[in-house]
């Protein structure tokens, strides 16, 4: 078989994405915040941005004069700056006063920058931390000690120790009689049932911290565990020799008990969200509004723009320089101005789909697809995508991802389609008021359903309950 070179032609269409074109559909799926942060890394690296204020305030600003009087006009003395005309200062009022101790305000003047109340909080504390502090408190000796925060080093989010107590006296290089005794010794600290090995450890860490040892809680912790996980209350009191209603009462304070002593230590600050659009009510119609609050109004920089102009001082290398910035700046203003008219579009769409539910609430949420939204205003499934991720809106019913309002839909009995966001709010609202004693199970739930039009199948309530995080019949079940 011979091989040979050959030239060929070939026609073909391709799609490129230009560099502009790919920062406009970054800054379209970008959040408010992610769009304020990028918006200053641009200023930052291009010189031809620059902030500008809004149209009202710029004509504002040069439309005010200021006129400056001479003190004569005015009727005021001029002061005398000299050191016989200065009052005799009360140093010993002064020094009294500075003595309380005023508050960090005091000492700002209004027309000073006062420090932010963030810079002012303190660290939260850790679990580690917590602990660490009540080892430092005792009076140990060194290998004790060195064993002790080994052992608080070795602690989960949840309070338990992950490590053997093999595992910790190789690393102190200690023996295991040692390693019990620092592991008795952070058991004592605070929280109770911190450094336990396992679920029932901690618990009867606690209740003999609560003097239950020798009791009936005790005995179930110790001897009964599996039954209480299964919730099987009967054998505790066949084996136990009581009544169901002393097993009950001892299962009551058990119930108290916490199971993860350290969760407490580890939880998340509040991240609070600021929506990117607000729908408000105004004379029965919905008017849709743009936060644009902290998005900086960029333009051209007029230095630049005058330089450019004059061409014939202009050197080259700096004006291809300028120009490339320039056109770099106009897309960028450009794609800001078109990320937020599409999102405009968007929610104004979505506001005609969904008018019943920002009427009356989640139970009258419509099925939604992109495809609607996007045959409605004219653009690709795609951008609609973009559009709604990582976007929040403020509506009359309350804060919502954009995402939240597209839904697939559930037939019911009158030939209507349903959110499945109005079925899970419905189940939600059946789990609710159940009975804790007789919690219902899914194939009830689904007949509950069925008498309201809305034909589901058992497992598809299984599936949206395990979507709401809410566990099964078993799970809900309370006996007190």
């Amino acid at each position: 078989m011979a091989l040979e070179l050959r030239q060929s032609l070939k026609l073909t269409q391709q799609l490129v994405m230009t560099p502009q074109l790919q920062q406009a559909i970054k800054l379209l799926q970008m959040s408010r915040m992610e769009l304020i942060e990028q918006v200053r890394e641009e200023m930052e690296e291009n010189p031809i941005l620059e902030e500008g204020m809004e149209e009202q305030e710029e004509r504002a600003s040069q439309e005010e004069t200021v006129e400056v009087s001479s003190p004569e006009q005015d009727g005021v003395a001029e002061v005398d700056g000299s050191r016989e005309s200065l009052p005799e200062i009360d140093w010993q009022s002064y020094l009294d006063s500075y003595s309380l101790g005023g508050s960090a305000g005091d000492f700002y003047e209004e027309t000073e920058e006062r420090p932010s109340f963030e810079s002012l909080l303190t660290k939260k504390g850790s679990l580690t931390d917590h602990l660490a502090w009540q080892l430092g408190m005792l009076r140990l000796d060194e290998d004790l000690r060195r064993c002790c925060a080994e052992v608080i080093g070795n602690l989960d989010e949840k309070g338990f120790l992950v490590a053997t107590l093999e595992e910790i006296g190789s690393a102190c290089n200690l023996a295991t009689g040692c390693v019990e005794k620092a592991l008795g010794t952070v058991q004592g600290f605070e929280p109770a049932g911190v450094a336990a090995r396992n679920l029932q450890e901690c618990l009867l860490i606690q209740a003999r911290r609560l003097d239950m040892g020798g009791t009936v809680v005790e005995e179930i912790l110790r001897d009964h565990i599996d039954f209480l996980e299964n919730k099987n209350y009967q054998p505790i009191a066949r084996k136990l020799g009581l009544s169901l209603d002393e097993v009950f009462a001892a299962i009551k304070i058990i119930s108290s008990l916490d199971p993860r002593p350290g969760a407490a230590f580890n939880q998340e600050d509040a991240h609070y969200i600021i929506p990117d659009i607000f729908i408000h009510r105004v004379s029965g119609e919905y008017v849709v509004t743009l936060n644009d609050e902290g998005l900086p109004h960029l333009r051209i920089n007029s230095f630049y723009r005058s330089y450019l102009s004059n061409k014939s001082d202009v050197d080259k290398q700096a004006g291809e320089y300028i120009q490339d910035k320039v056109r770099s700046a106009l897309w960028l203003i450009k794609s800001i101005h078109q990320r937020q008219r599409t999102i405009y579009k968007v929610t104004k769409s979505i506001v005609k789909f969904q008018r019943e539910f920002l009427d009356q609430g989640i139970e009258y949420l419509k099925p939604l697809v992109l495809r609607d939204v996007a045959e409605d205003i004219q653009m690709h499934e795609s951008t609609i995508s973009r559009v709604t991720t990582n976007k929040y809106v403020q509506t009359p019913q309350g804060l919502f991802e954009l995402k939240f309002f597209f839904n697939s839909g559930i037939s019911t009995a009158d030939g209507d389609a349903v959110a499945s966001a109005s079925v899970k709010s419905k189940i939600k609202e059946i789990i609710a008021s159940e009975d804790p004693r007789k919690p219902l199970s899914d194939q009830k739930i689904a007949d509950m359903l069925s008498e309201s039009n809305l034909e589901i199948a058992r497992r598809t309530v299984t599936k949206y309950r395990e979507m709401l995080g809410i566990g099964s019949s078993t799970e809900r079940k309370r006996m007190f």
